[in-house]
């Protein structure tokens, strides 16, 4: 008889198991077939994306007297500089079709507050990210740019300077004078710009990370604000890291940062508070006992 009952037992908790892996997998298809279509379309608009995403290193190389033209050293560097914008760009345009999957997949094991919880932030990840990314575009970019570029020589035009052979001139035994110009490249320059976009869009998601871990009750509002001398110290690293050797550059990246941080902190105590008078209200929680 018993094991009978551990058969069945088994049974039950196996076919559960299986619903949640098939509907998991039919989620999951969804979110491949939404990629696919969102990277084929903006293909035909990669190269649109491109100029925009190079416009800040044009305006700069046009500042500095040089000619605006990015070039590839390699027969497939364009391709593929095209290709990976065309899938982040997919990637981009289908989110809101995937983040509707998980959230089908997700929903109905979270309580009816706690769908009501979460959806605000399935909302606001993408419009900070966004958010984040523009900062980055016409902000963050151009001053960057504007610093390395700042290295080279003024010149008319590459073309012109390469024509006339003002690039280096040779007097006598020696080289009489050397100027340098910047040849960009579209791999490079591309990877320089998506780099700032992701770091500024992720940096932008600091107070939705922090909120959800106040919701879990793994920080709190007094912690973070015992913690400013360190968040003080780990922003101005990461400003360090992820900018330039330009000190404006780096000062906008930790004041934008930081008062995210001070933003986060503000969120945590209103979770918190939210939190403190429904278990009031439940009888669980008794203000007389906080410490």
């Amino acid at each position: 008889m018993s094991e009978e009952v551990n058969v069945d037992e088994v049974e039950e908790s196996a076919a559960p198991l299986i619903e949640h892996l098939a509907e998991l997998r039919t989620r999951l298809l969804y979110c491949v077939y939404a990629l696919l279509a969102g990277v084929l379309v903006t293909f035909v608009f990669a190269e649109p994306i491109l100029n925009f995403l190079v416009t800040p290193l044009a305006n700069i190389l046009v500042e500095n007297g040089q000619d605006p033209t990015l070039i590839f050293t390699s027969p497939q560097e364009k391709f593929f500089a095209l290709f990976r914008i065309s899938f982040l760009a997919g990637f981009m345009v289908a989110f809101p079709v995937i983040a509707y999957q998980l959230w089908r997949f997700v929903a109905p094991g979270l309580y009816k507050n706690e769908k009501g919880a979460f959806l605000p932030f399935i909302i606001a990840s993408p419009v900070l990210f966004l958010l984040g990314a523009s900062f980055a575009h016409f902000v963050v970019t151009p001053l960057a740019m504007r610093f390395f570029i700042g290295f080279a020589d003024v010149l008319p035009t590459v073309t012109e300077a390469l024509t006339n052979g003002e690039v280096g001139k040779v007097a006598g035994d020696g080289v009489d004078e050397i100027k340098t110009v910047i040849l960009p490249s579209i791999r490079e320059s591309l990877d320089i710009t998506l780099k700032f976009i992701f770091a500024f869009g992720l940096c932008f998601q600091l107070p939705v990370l922090l909120t959800l871990l106040g919701m879990a009750g793994i920080v709190s509002a007094p912690g973070l604000r015992d913690m400013r001398k360190y968040a003080v110290v780990g922003i101005l690293v990461l400003a360090a890291i992820v900018t330039p050797p330009d000190v404006v550059t780096q000062v906008i990246l930790f004041t934008v940062v930081y008062l995210l941080y001070e933003v986060s902190i503000w969120l945590v105590a209103s979770v918190e508070k939210k939190q403190k008078a429904r278990l009031a209200e439940d009888g669980i929680f008794d203000d007389g006992d906080a410490v």
